[in-house]
């Protein structure tokens, strides 16, 4: 039987797993300002632009006849689930979050939403930024504030030694600096 003539099965479920597979139990939902912006600009994104276009194509769609075989009607169901899905699980992340503000924290330790510089024992550096599991972003140094580098690292100052214990090994790090700045 082909795809098309099967009923895609809608779960609302789903939605409940990921929020529960991205937020470990008894573990807050930190996040930084700029995080916290970017989420609410998606979620109004979606809102208000992406969800009435798709909206305004699948109405077209269903009034040229025929839903079984119009492609336009299908395939914008399908998105708009797929954008119902999204703004659903913005709203649930961000009733739940908890800004950090870092300005009154100590600028010479490690704490949520630093940016370390730490040099291997073959003195290659590294700089990574401590964010929430939201903001997470391997590619610009970004890591969650539960992820084995940022437990290493929380409450260290410049000039300490830590000790990172990962899947493939244990390494020494070493604090080279400590910053706090708005991450864009």
């Amino acid at each position: 039987m082909s795809k098309a003539f099967t009923k895609e099965q809608e779960c609302p479920e789903k939605d409940e797993l990921e929020l529960e597979a991205a937020q470990p139990k008894g573990v807050k939902n930190y996040i930084t300002p700029a995080g916290y912006a970017r989420m609410k600009a998606e979620l109004k994104q979606l809102l208000e632009v992406e969800r009435p276009e798709v909206v305004g194509i699948v109405h077209w769609a269903a009034s040229n006849g025929d839903r079984s075989e119009n492609g336009d009607y299908i395939y914008g169901k399908k998105r708009l689930r797929e954008i119902d899905r999204r703004i659903r699980f913005l709203i649930k992340r961000l009733e739940i979050a908890e800004v950090v503000e870092t300005g009154g924290q100590e600028q010479d330790r490690v704490f949520f939403g630093a940016t370390v510089t730490v040099s291997d024992s073959a003195g290659a550096e590294r700089r990574v930024s401590i964010v929430g599991m939201d903001e997470v972003d391997p590619a610009r140094g970004r890591v969650s504030w539960v992820s084995p580098i940022a437990r290493a690292l929380l409450k260290a100052r410049a000039g300490d030694a830590v000790t990172l214990r990962t899947p493939s090994g244990v390494e020494d790090l070493e604090v080279v600096e400590i910053r706090y700045t708005d991450l864009p």
